[in-house]
């Protein structure tokens, strides 16, 4: 079997902003191509709030984003990127909208301010028309209303507050301001009764950011119509699916894109091919719009979207009705399991660190942070990290719960956001289990109390971000089922009176979709799941993460801190799973969404080779600089390090959010202001104000097991098995915080001076990946992977294998450095020797030449890697 066409070689993702359109990208298409890279990977293209930087605050589905240049600036991208050999990837956010300000923005939410739950779009929207009085609680004033009061003003029609303009329910223009307030649709409130008092489901913990009901085959529709039109003009290639894990049904809404996006390409597969778009009342076409941010979509009469009846054309069938996954099609993945039917597709899902994907998703697999966490996790020295961790809890001497022990940690930090930040979710949860308790006699008698407290105490025994469970089939996977069955086994302790505790048993199987078939059983099964992956985002990667810090390289998105070492078996052993089952799916490094990037953590992972070092250079560099808390020390010149400098324009903004999610001492919603003053004044005296020979101190120490660390983890994510994403700006040496620093307008084919690292990581990145492009049969679907084992004293610093073509033909050799420190404190290669496959091998990087048992002090003497092919 050859590598699937449609599938990519590799990515190149490129984050859109007004100051990065689509012209600017059009523009580095011809660099990009040298590069190597098959496809551009765009952030999302869709109308987004203004000026945003990232697009996942979408208002308008019908419309290619005006500010990055319209749909007609997208499609110019997409015909120099085609006339380079180039495809475009574009990611997709089913989960929510923008709730903007002014309001008008989001002409679908406009509408349902205006018209409440009778509103054309109210199915559009998660909303809980039961509470608030039938209401929408809308949190944007500063204050309790009495003191903002004053600031409302009816202008042109509508309520006025700041940037902020509500519509007005029709009949209420000439009302006196408090009987106007009260008639709207709407409740204006104070921003912190989010916490408790929201009716919408909110992406995350972030009000601003309202869910959207994709499972309804209308909202699908609707939604999705542009995109589809531009798989089926061939702009677009492939799709990235941005948090399925929000989603009511994951699967379902999968099954229902490859279904519509098969009809977009005339796969003939679920609907007629045609590729339709969504028709007006009357069945004629509507004229697009000119111009940036044209529609692609037309509208029915009266200037409203026509309800759709089902993405790709398809009549709704009883399943659909029902919110139920449809059945596969296809049994298990589909006919093309490598590209998820029709177009290649991926889908951000965060696994833990055993966790599979199911099986069942009709996709080519994950966006890839779990392989770059068996990729970090290589260079992780197990011996040095725990004797890291122990320097620091002696020098910053956290409480277990508060940064000192991991598991700890996140339990005390999911209680937390359980409790405070999700209140609003649990209530709602709470409401939908006491009505399901009340419709059945067999059920009732469970106080609210206890319904509240099984949920919370459920939810934070959850080791994934999530189940996949629904209403009358089924969980996703036998593991879903056992690990509710263990989460409720454990919540039973927080009950004292044994039948008390049996409405754990309620929440367990509400939960699993086993008490009923009802609105609200489908209610709760589905937000149960939601609100599981709400919380393990924010109490483990925006909370856990940043408080305990013994190796900030070891806290990203999805990872375990607790146990980030990988082994070489245990490496191979993923690399052999992921091309059994995953051949196609993604992989990365840096992301818009990493807390470091690759290079910067290389640095950080430098530490574990040099613990005692590190525990003497930060309490020295303490002592001449005093920190408000020896945590933020220890975590401020981690962060610095990371970086190689103290640049006060980056360093301060990523240690203040650091302080803010750590939620220690200040919080996002609760500033200490004096403390934060005295984090800044640290750092201004600290970090960024440290001299030369401070750096070249900690270079001499760190610099050179980085360099090893960034060259074997860009070499093992572009030749390992996976469709390797390749984040702007990585090809090269490139240290970044956290957002907004790792999104800064990316300056592709940029010209650099360069020597050391900075030159041999672009060397590494254009061969590697143009060996991709040239011999896809030996990286992706039908090749072969087998591990390589040296032999010779210091072997076990060696990891390498070989990639070759169906039936062993052709092939490359990876060799890669780890804990490159270590090696040379056990004297080098010595007599190390790596035996390779027959044959007479070439390394792309150095042009040297081996075969037989090849010496590893020779072939790795310029480089700390090498990348072999057959000559």
């Amino acid at each position: 079997m050859t590598a699937d066409p449609g599938t990519p070689t590799a990515t190149y993702r490129l984050q859109l902003q007004p100051a990065f359109p689509f012209a600017a990208a059009e523009r580095a298409v011809p660099y990009l191509a040298s590069l190597g890279v098959s496809h551009l990977h765009l952030s999302p293209v869709l109308e987004a709030v203004p000026g945003s930087t990232h697009g996942y605050d979408v208002v308008d589905h019908s419309a290619v984003r005006a500010e990055l240049g319209g749909v007609a600036g997208l499609r110019s991208l997409a015909r120099t990127a085609r006339a380079h050999g180039l495809g475009l990837i574009v990611d997709v956010v089913p989960n929510h909208m923008a709730a903007p300000a002014p309001e008008r923005l989001n002409a679908p939410l406009w509408d349902v301010l205006r018209n409440g739950s009778k509103s054309p779009y109210a199915r559009w929207f998660d909303i809980d028309w039961r509470a608030q009085d039938g209401k929408v609680l809308l949190p944007v004033l500063g204050g309790p209303l009495g003191e903002e009061w004053r600031r409302l003003r009816i202008e042109d029609g509508t309520l006025r507050y700041y940037d902020h303009a509500f519509p007005l329910r029709p009949g209420t223009e000439g009302l006196p301001l408090p009987a106007l307030l009260d008639a709207q649709w709407y409740r204006l409130g104070w921003w912190r009764l989010a916490r408790t008092e929201l009716n919408y489901r909110r992406f995350f913990t972030i009000s601003e950011l309202i869910a959207v009901r994709v499972e309804d085959p209308e909202v699908f529709r609707a939604t999705h119509a542009t995109l589809l039109e531009l798989v089926r003009e061939g702009v677009v290639d492939g799709l990235r699916i941005d948090h399925p894990d929000g989603l009511a049904d994951p699967e379902g809404y999968l099954r229902r894109l490859d279904r519509a996006v098969r009809a977009a390409t005339g796969d003939g597969r679920g609907g007629d091919g045609r590729g339709t778009t969504p028709e007006g009342e009357s069945g004629r076409r509507t004229a697009p719009e000119d111009g940036g941010g044209q529609r692609l979509t037309p509208e029915g009469e009266g200037g409203q979207r026509t309800a759709p009846e089902n993405g790709g054309g398809q009549r709704r069938t009883p399943e659909d009705e029902r919110g139920r996954r449809a059945a596969p099609e296809d049994g298990g993945r589909g006919a093309a399991p490598e590209g998820g039917g029709g177009r290649w597709t991926v889908v951000e899902k965060i696994l833990a660190r055993d966790e599979p994907l199911p099986a069942s998703w009709p996709v080519a697999g994950t966006t890839g942070y779990d392989a770059l966490h068996h990729i970090d996790g290589l260079f992780v020295d197990p011996d040095g990290l725990e004797k890291l961790t122990a320097l620091y809890r002696a020098f910053a001497a956290p409480p277990a719960d508060l940064g000192g022990d991991w598991a700890a940690t996140v339990r005390r930090a999911a209680r937390e956001v359980v409790t405070h930040e999700l209140a609003a979710e649990v209530a709602r949860l709470t409401r939908t289990a006491s009505r399901i308790c009340a419709a059945d006699v067999r059920l009732r008698d469970h106080a609210p109390w206890a319904l509240r407290t099984a949920i919370r105490e459920v939810l934070v025994r959850l080791p994934v971000y999530r189940p996949y469970a629904s209403v009358g089939t089924p969980p996703a996977t036998d593991a879903d089922a056992v690990l509710l069955r263990s989460a409720a086994a454990g919540a039973r302790e927080a009950f004292t009176v044994p039948l008390e505790a049996r409405v754990v048993e309620v929440v367990r199987d509400a939960a699993l979709g086993r008490l009923g078939d009802g609105p609200d059983h489908h209610d709760f099964c589905a937000r149960f799941a939601q609100t599981a992956a709400a919380l393990r985002a924010k109490s483990v990667e925006d909370t856990a993460f940043y408080r305990y810090t013994p190796l900030l390289s070891a806290g990203e998105v999805g990872g375990d801190p607790g146990r980030p070492a990988v082994t070489p078996e245990e490496f191979h052993a993923f690399a052999a799973r992921r091309l059994r089952d995953w051949p196609a799916g993604g992989t990365v490094l840096s992301t818009h969404d990493t807390k470091r990037s690759a290079d910067a953590r290389a640095r950080v992972t430098a530490l574990t080779e040099c613990p005692a070092w590190w525990g003497r250079t930060v309490a020295e560099l303490t002592r001449s600089a005093p920190a408000p808390d020896p945590h933020l020390a220890w975590t401020a010149w981690q962060t610095a390090l990371a970086l190689g400098h103290g640049d006060a324009e980056r360093l301060v903004p990523a240690v203040l959010k650091g302080v803010r999610e750590a939620g220690l001492r200040t919080t996002w919603t609760e500033r200490n202001a004096a403390y934060e003053e005295e984090v800044t004044a640290f750092l201004t005296a600290g970090p960024c104000a440290a001299g030369p020979s401070v750096w070249a101190a900690i270079g001499a120490e760190v610099d050179g097991p980085a360099r090893a660390n960034a060259l074997g983890a860009a070499l093992l994510h572009l030749t390992m098995p996976g469709v390797p994403d390749v984040y702007m700006g990585t090809e090269h040496l490139w240290t970044a915080l956290v957002d907004p620093d790792n999104r800064r307008p990316p300056e592709p084919g940029a010209e650099r001076q360069a020597e050391g690292l900075a030159a041999e990581k672009p060397l590494l990145t254009r061969a590697a990946l143009r060996l991709r492009r040239e011999r896809p049969e030996w990286f992706g679907p039908g090749s072969g992977y087998a591990p390589l084992t040296a032999e010779g004293p210091t072997a076990a610093h060696c990891t390498a294998f070989v990639r070759t073509g169906a039936g062993g033909r052709g092939g490359a050799i990876t060799v890669v450095t780890r804990l490159s420190r270590r090696l040379a404190e056990a004297g080098g290669w010595a007599a190390t020797r790596l035996p390779l496959p027959p044959g007479r091998w070439r390394d792309l990087l150095t042009g040297r030449t081996a075969e037989g048992s090849a010496a590893l002090a020779e072939l790795l003497s310029r480089l700390p890697v090498a990348l072999l092919v057959r000559t």
